[in-house]
This record gives structure tokens, C-alpha cells and sequence, in this order.
């Protein structure tokens, strides 16, 4: 059995705080940077310009790509045959939320309760999902959530006799009502499958994915393809401004489901669509 500190996670957490939010994913930067050579639209041309001097200086500086550092969504793999030591995991993340943005002078968003909006002044609690997975290591992926993007999450509790195309316009629709509230080019997460409560989660898990990878089924690969094409047909364009980068991908997460549903989440990631990760 393998001994994790509690130490260990705050020091992981309060890094990954700071990392997320200050410097983008290598492949949402590649995908903006071809976006903007491809983009027929002066004006949105010019606004990815401004993503690319945005998210440079940010790195550079080490400061926030965006205002809204989110509310901390952290993502645990732990593994079975590991122990963690001198505290609970839950706390071990939740102080190590607070230290990094405390530290890392990071905008904190959360309340307290969702009807008494008190700010809990450290952006505490955090989000978090824990898996048991093989093996003795603890996988950490922190990815702050906006809530312009997260305002525009939708569920639909779909019948299952409904056919692909409708699917497939469900999910098409959920980014067009959306417009420019998520701050497009988006990252478009779907979860199918499960039931309401695991296709949320899929679909957030979704925006985890490198845009350039596709999902493994062919089946699936395809139908992510055809619903990026049909979105960028839309016109919504970078920051809702007008042009073809409404989106820089979909991508689909699929889970077996009741006879009797077929649940379909849309989480939209804005185009700071933010994750590290760090292995213990």
C-alpha cells in the first residue's frame, strides 16, 4: 500500500489552481492560432488575434487568461492501492483550492449558499469527482469552471426513439440558443448515456479532451464531426461577433443508458476552456 500525504495534495491542488488558470492547454492555443489563419471574417479574425496576445501575455506574466478564475472543479483518480495520510482527500483539495488562489491572487466567486450570497472568501468549496481506478497513484485534474459558460449547460432527457439527426440538431441547438454568452469559439461537451446526474458529468468531463483528438469509436468520431461542421455553420462567430469559429470542437462521451431514455448534457467551454493535470 502506497501512502499519499495530505500534504502532498494541498501543495498539488494549490499549483494546479495557479497552472489552470494562468497558462491555456497547448492544444487550445494551436486550435485558436489555426482558427485565426483560416477565419473569413475581418472582425473575427482580429478577435482571435486578440485570444492569441491575450493568452500570451497571460503565460508570460503569469497572470489569469480571464477575470472569472471559476469555480474549482477537480476531477481525483484514485487509485485502489494507494493510502492517503493525515487528512481527508476532500480537505486536502479544498485547502489547497484556497492556498492557490489565495496565493495566486485569483478572482474567488463562490458563495456559500446559493440563496444567502455571502462570498466563502477563498472560493471554497471546490467541485470535486473521485473515481477508484487501478493501481497506487492519485491523478489530480483541476479544471476551473466559468459561469458563462456553465450558465449555458442544458439537459435533455430525450426519447430513445428519437433518431441520430435529431440528436445531433439537439446538441446543435443547445449552442446556437446559447449565442455569445459562453464567449465563443467553444469547446462543445456532450454526455450520452447514464442517467441525468452521470450524462452532466460526462459531458463536463468531455471538456478534458485535447480538441485535436477525436473520440475512439469511429461512430462517435464521425458524429462529432458532423456536429462541429453544422455549428460552425451558425454564424455566431468569435465572441457572438460573426464568422465560421463558433466552436473549436465537440466532443462526446458515451455511457449504456435504460431501455426507456437517452439523456443528452451540453456543457459549453468557453474559449479559456482550462485544465492541468498532476500525478501523485
Amino acid at each position: 500500500m502506497r501512502e499519499i500525504t495530505y500534504e502532498a495534495i494541498v501543495s498539488a491542488v494549490r499549483d494546479l489552481c495557479i497552472e489552470a488558470n494562468c497558462a491555456l492547454p497547448c492544444d487550445i492555443k494551436d486550435a485558436i492560432v489555426k482558427a485565426e489563419q483560416v477565419e473569413p471574417s475581418p472582425v473575427g479574425r482580429s478577435i482571435l488575434g486578440d485570444l492569441v496576445e491575450n493568452y500570451t501575455f497571460a503565460g508570460e506574466k503569469q497572470l489569469p487568461i480571464c477575470q472569472d478564475t471559476g469555480m474549482a472543479v477537480v476531477f481525483c483518480q484514485l487509485g485502489q492501492d494507494a493510502h492517503i495520510t493525515g487528512g481527508l482527500l476532500r480537505d486536502a483539495v479544498n485547502e489547497g483550492v484556497s492556498t492557490g488562489y489565495t496565493e495566486g491572487f485569483l478572482r474567488k466567486s463562490v458563495v456559500r449558499d446559493p440563496i444567502r450570497r455571502v462570498n466563502t472568501d477563498d472560493n471554497t468549496p471546490a467541485v470535486l469527482h473521485v473515481e477508484l481506478v487501478e493501481g497506487d497513484q492519485l491523478t489530480i485534474t483541476m479544471a476551473p469552471k466559468g459561469f458563462g459558460s456553465e450558465n449555458m449547460t442544458s439537459l435533455h432527457m430525450l426519447k430513445p426513439s428519437v433518431t441520430q439527426e435529431v440528436i445531433e440538431d439537439t446538441i446543435v441547438q443547445a449552442v446556437s440558443e446559447a449565442g455569445s454568452n459562453p464567449c465563443p469559439p467553444v469547446v462543445v461537451g456532450v454526455g450520452l448515456g447514464g442517467d441525468a446526474e452521470l450524462c452532466a458529468i460526462l459531458a463536463k468531463k468531455a471538456l478534458l479532451r485535447p480538441v485535436d483528438q477525436h473520440n475512439e469509436d469511429p461512430f462517435y468520431a464521425e458524429m462529432e464531426a458532423r456536429i462541429l461542421e453544422k455549428i460552425n455553420r451558425l454564424g455566431i462567430g468569435p465572441q457572438g461577433l460573426g464568422g465560421q469559429t463558433t466552436a473549436l470542437a465537440v466532443a462526446i462521451n458515451a455511457y449504456p443508458t435504460h431501455i426507456a431514455g437517452l439523456p443528452c448534457c451540453v456543457n459549453l467551454g468557453c474559449h479559456v476552456t482550462r485544465h492541468a493535470t498532476k500525478v501523485l
